[in-house]
């Protein structure tokens, strides 16, 4: 019988789980136009103005993400980590692009060594 309390237990827990991370998920999923760009290192001053004009990105509920920033994704998907505190984002080759994000119902800030970006629901 104890053993039974305990699956039930941890079959709860994981599932409280797995509904918190992905209702970070859920807070991703839609169009983001760029509204900030804080450039941590000399080379992305070159290209600030770039992503301010042309950077989006769509992330879908299937994992994927296209748009522009520093480089296009066309093909590329994302995964949530940390209840939504990492986000990592690959292009079509499958290059990471690790960050630190912050995600609410209207704004997304993804936070990297070499800049930080800051996102408005399109």
């Amino acid at each position: 019988m104890k053993k039974l309390n305990f699956f039930i237990c941890g079959l709860v827990l994981s599932a409280t789980l797995i509904i918190s991370c992905n209702n970070k998920r859920n807070d991703l999923v839609d169009t983001w136009k760029v509204t900030a760009v804080e450039g941590k290192t000399p080379h992305m001053d070159s290209v600030k103005n770039d992503i301010l004009a042309n950077g989006t990105l769509t992330f879908t509920k299937d994992g994927h993400v296209n748009g522009k920033l520093e480089t296009d994704f066309n093909d590329g998907t994302y995964a949530l980590t940390k209840k939504g505190k990492n986000l990592v984002i690959k292009d079509e080759t499958g290059t990471p692009y690790p960050f630190e994000s912050t995600i609410s119902d209207d704004m997304l800030i993804l936070d990297s060594e070499e800049v930080k970006i800051t996102f408005m629901k399109k």
